[in-house]
């Protein structure tokens, strides 16, 4: 009996079959046989030959309409996080291949990555059954985008360097997918010269990237830039790079206007008066409107964060030059005021740094900031459509929230409370109760990107209206 081939099957046919074996983790002829084995079972010695479908009666053909992502998972400790981000992923209806690199192997296991994608994990170039057909070909090619999450300081060398040493660079070097990297390494090897030539390579190159963030570090007493982005901010810059169907972006079209951060009104050269501000939630709030397909400024005090990917962004440091900035990018559609604005500022800050002395502490005459919220929320030509506030409280939360809204004109008040024991201030997670004119809808605890989605949500449904 002649050897099986798949040489002279149209390619349509082959797609169908390679996509096939991979799902079973077997090589294209194995598969084949698995096949044909089953259809002599089926049919038996004697059988007459199946009718043939009309064109009409045949199942539609689906695999091609299919968004397919590649993972790849480098060795970090970043990468038990990307076993979120599957999951994260495979929610929104994206299938997930993933390669694990060897190192990666030290932190998390195929079976585990396997498990949550429900595909076989690919970790070796000269693995027998996957190369059988050019495997890492298959992988470059059958992907519509690839994502590298970790990013470490050793797989961005190798990329930028067009090095193939193994599988998941193999596949990086042999694709004409989009990449995404996000990566995750120690501050120190992330602000080095090395890593920031070939990041700024990288980025000549048409790669993407999403991240890093600053925060604390796997190692003790180490903080900076080197966190890898949250599961929920990748998932987002993914669909962001796949291009969202237009029906998915209810803000298409839209101009958002966020405020985020604190200000810091100086005292003199080196003190200044401050609220407490992470930026997080502001900036998720940009991020998610940007994927929604808004147009979108964000006005940001002194944070240590990444600008939002997609998103125009005014750094300042006062209240006033926080107004200033605002009013510059008026009109929009929607302006969502999250910043932690100071409410006072020194009169007349010091040029030169206050000594301490025998007369104690000085005076200081404090003068009120502006109130950048209710400002924007008077009736008038640059007015948004609809105008969103924050209400930071530790007590009373919606009580206070809902004298907020009435006494600054605005739409909406978003209130959460901020009591030290809720950790909102510099945490991830945030407990949000809605006050709009028809009443009090409470959110679930949830992460503040899931926040940010929720309101963009419900931003989209009202400007449609």
């Amino acid at each position: 009996m002649a050897s099986l081939t798949v040489r002279k099957l149209d390619d349509a046919l082959k797609k169908r079959l390679r996509l096939r074996a991979a799902r079973h983790g077997r090589s294209v002829e194995d598969e084949l046989r698995v096949i044909l084995r089953a259809a002599a079972d089926e049919a038996g010695d004697d059988a007459p030959p199946p009718a043939k479908k009309s064109a009409r009666a045949r199942r539609p053909e689906t695999a091609a309409s299919v968004t397919r992502v590649l993972l790849i998972i480098g060795g970090g400790i970043a990468a038990y996080k990307s076993l979120d981000l599957i999951r994260r992923l495979k929610d929104r209806g994206i299938h997930v291949r993933c390669i694990l690199t060897r190192a990666a192997q030290e932190f998390v296991t195929p079976l585990a990555a396997g498990a949550i994608a429900g595909e076989r994990v690919f970790t070796d170039l000269f693995d027998p059954a996957g190369e059988f057909d050019v495997g890492h070909i298959r992988l470059a090619r059958e992907s519509d985008l690839i994502v590298v999450a970790p990013a470490t300081a050793d797989l961005m060398a190798k990329l930028a360097g067009g090095h193939a040493d193994d599988l998941a660079t193999a596949v990086l070097l042999a694709t004409n997918a989009k990449i995404l990297l996000a990566p995750a390494m120690n501050p120190t090897m992330w602000a080095s010269k090395a890593t920031q030539r070939n990041l700024a390579q990288l980025i000549a190159d048409g790669v993407s990237i999403v991240g890093p963030n600053e925060g604390e570090m796997a190692e003790a007493n180490e903080r900076g830039f080197g966190r890898m982005a949250e599961p929920l901010e990748i998932a987002a810059s993914i669909e962001r790079q796949l291009g969202a169907p237009d029906e998915t972006q209810a803000l298409k079209g839209k101009r958002v206007l966020v405020t985020s951060g604190p200000t810091h009104e100086p005292i003199d050269p080196v003190r200044y008066i401050a609220n407490r501000s992470s930026g997080r939630q502001g900036h998720a709030i940009a991020a998610a409107a940007a994927v929604a397909g808004a147009d979108v400024t964000l006005i940001s005090g002194p944070v240590n964060l990444s600008d939002p990917p997609g998103v125009k962004t005014v750094k300042v440091e006062t209240a006033r030059a926080m107004l200033n900035a605002v009013q510059a990018a008026l009109p929009v559609d929607a302006a969502v005021f999250v910043a932690a604005v100071a409410d006072w500022r020194v009169a007349d800050a010091n040029k030169q740094k206050i000594k301490k002395g025998a007369g104690g502490a000085p005076n200081l005459t404090l003068s009120e900031n502006p109130d950048i919220l209710a400002t924007v929320a008077r009736p008038g030509r640059k007015r948004p459509k609809l105008v969103i506030g924050f209400a930071a409280e530790t007590e009373n939360v919606v009580a206070n929230a809902k004298a907020k809204r009435s006494a600054k004109g605005c739409d909406w008040i978003l209130a959460n409370d901020v009591s030290p024991r809720t950790g909102i201030m510099g945490g991830d997670r945030n407990t949000i109760s809605l006050v709009t004119g028809a009443g009090v809808e409470p959110w679930p605890p949830q992460s503040k990107d899931a926040v940010a989605r929720m309101l963009v949500a419900r931003i989209g449904e009202a400007l449609a209206k």
